[in-house]
């Protein structure tokens, strides 16, 4: 037992009494120890300097205890607020067993905010403590079953229950399959002394909702509503589900993705790309630029029809090339389609400033939809995952609702364009002024895409030789190259002198 000044135990005790030494489990006499020994270094050092009177020591002795405690009192207090973490991962985990579904969910222990948990003042878990009361339980009934729809067809299950609850370490792999994760957390917790801060807990939940009628379908069309984004400020829940035949089927989704269909049909995987295709085109500006000059000095229905046709197959052959694996899988490959597809819309945009090209857009239309492919693959890619097993109709689907989006634009921007150019004292000046100010857009992403392709290796080198600013006039000028080129090979053969120039 301490045997110090009864003064320095009456305050950790009246301090313990306000609540604000939880932390230590109400072991006044560990603190008492603590602070003792902060005392007696500190007035050591200050008594030869000051030479204070006997009188004002004891008052020296009380404020060198209230600075060295104040940390320790209050830092219960900090700790009990829960911040919300920055970046949280939620794992679940879904199995189709019979009559009921089962749900496996894993998240970090301080997602689980204004949770008290009991720790002491090194912020280690009281494991035994944790135990005996039924927070664990408490905290998965208030952040994780409500905010976990499950749905078979267009019916809601009911509310899945908790079947149990287990604390994991930070190194524990059981997750990376059911069974396996099941059987963890059926096993007895974790030891009493095991040495675990409560920031590094991993909170385990073995969730159950009954099917009812729906256990009796042969494959029941499962989806999951999962809302976690209150956890963190950006979370990831990564999915895992298992059919009743085996099928196993992983999700990435982050924040609160919306429902999601855990085995979708083919109509059901159709509908959400070509919705998804559709959305992409009309939401991609540089596809849209780029569609605007090339069909802006059209005016025929056969030259419209075959350019089109041609930047549709074009875009679809590496669409489909890439979803199939055959895209390079570099780093920097993305990044160079998006400056090959700003320095596409400048190549058309001075086709139509110079008046050429015109005869043969149909090939350039083909070579710019082989690189606008693959911007529309980067977009699909992250999205196959909602594929189910039909991969080939939802890319399909996918492609078709591109179509379809394409087609809406051109049905109104042709007419517009038609109306807006007749108004004109010149047809060509029209056409002049909207490509001018679509190179002015394209130039711009011309230089900052350009710079962000030049930071990777081996390429970062070039970005250090290139003064700044300079970058996108070459990447312009380069792409103006050949249709000024064109215009200058007609200037001089329409000029007198070649007409007159003897064969």
């Amino acid at each position: 037992m301490y045997n110090g000044p009864d003064w320095v135990r009456r305050r950790v005790i009246r301090a313990s009494d306000d609540g604000r030494t939880d932390r230590f489990t109400g072991d006044a006499d560990r603190v008492t120890r603590v602070l003792a020994g902060i005392l007696d270094g500190a007035t050591a050092s200050i008594r030869p300097l000051y030479r204070l009177r006997s009188n004002a020591f004891p008052r020296l002795q009380v404020g060198c205890v209230v600075l060295a405690a104040a940390p320790l009192l209050f830092a219960a207090d900090s700790a009990a607020a829960h911040e919300v973490p920055g970046s949280v991962t939620v794992q679940v985990l879904v199995n189709q067993q019979d009559d009921r579904l089962q749900v496996l969910v894993r998240t970090p222990l301080e997602a689980m905010q204004e949770m008290q948990f009991p720790v002491d003042y090194r912020g280690i878990l009281d494991l035994e403590a944790l135990r005996a009361s039924n927070l664990l339980v408490e905290a998965a009934n208030r952040w994780i079953t409500p905010n976990l729809d499950l749905y078979a067809g267009r019916d809601q299950l009911p509310t899945t229950t908790v079947q149990a609850v287990r604390l994991s370490i930070p190194s524990d792999r059981s997750f990376l399959d059911f069974d396996r994760a099941l059987a963890h957390i059926r096993e007895p917790p974790l030891p009493a002394t095991t040495q675990l801060v409560w920031r590094q807990a991993l909170l385990d939940v073995h969730l159950e909702t009954p099917l009812g009628a729906h256990g009796a379908n042969e494959r029941p069309r499962f989806s999951i509503d999962p809302r976690f984004g209150r956890l963190g400020l950006r979370v990831l829940t990564v999915l895992r589900y298992e059919s009743s035949d085996g099928d196993a089927r992983a999700l990435q989704l982050a924040a609160e993705p919306g429902r999601v269909r855990l085995d979708p049909n083919w109509a059901q995987a159709s509908i959400h790309f070509i919705a998804m295709g559709f959305e992409h085109i009309l939401s991609g500006l540089d596809h849209l630029l780029f569609l605007v000059c090339l069909v802006a000095p059209l005016r025929r229905l056969r030259q419209l029809v075959l350019v089109v046709t041609s930047f549709t197959v074009a875009h679809s052959i590496t669409l489909i090339a890439s979803a199939a694996g055959l895209a390079p899988r570099v780093l920097w490959f993305p990044t160079l389609v998006e400056v090959l597809i700003a320095l596409s819309i400048v190549y058309m945009a001075f086709e139509n400033i110079l008046g050429v090209g015109q005869e043969r857009r149909w090939t350039a239309a083909f070579g710019f939809g082989l690189v606008h492919g693959f911007g529309f693959s980067f977009a699909l890619s992250e999205s196959l995952q909602f594929a189910g097993s039909h991969l080939v109709t939802s890319l399909l689907a996918f492609n078709v609702g591109v179509e379809l989006g394409q087609l809406l634009v051109l049905l109104l921007l042709i007419p517009l364009m038609d109306f807006v150019f007749r108004r004109l004292p010149n047809e060509r000046l029209g056409i002049i002024l909207v490509s001018a100010l679509i190179v002015h857009t394209a130039w711009h992403w011309t230089g900052d895409r350009g710079s962000d392709l030049l930071q990777y290796r081996p390429l970062a080198p070039l970005l250090d030789a290139v003064p700044q600013g300079v970058l996108p006039w070459v990447l312009v000028i380069a792409a103006a190259a050949v249709p000024t080129s064109q215009w200058l090979r007609r200037r001089r053969s329409s000029s007198p002198a070649a007409e007159s120039r003897p064969a």
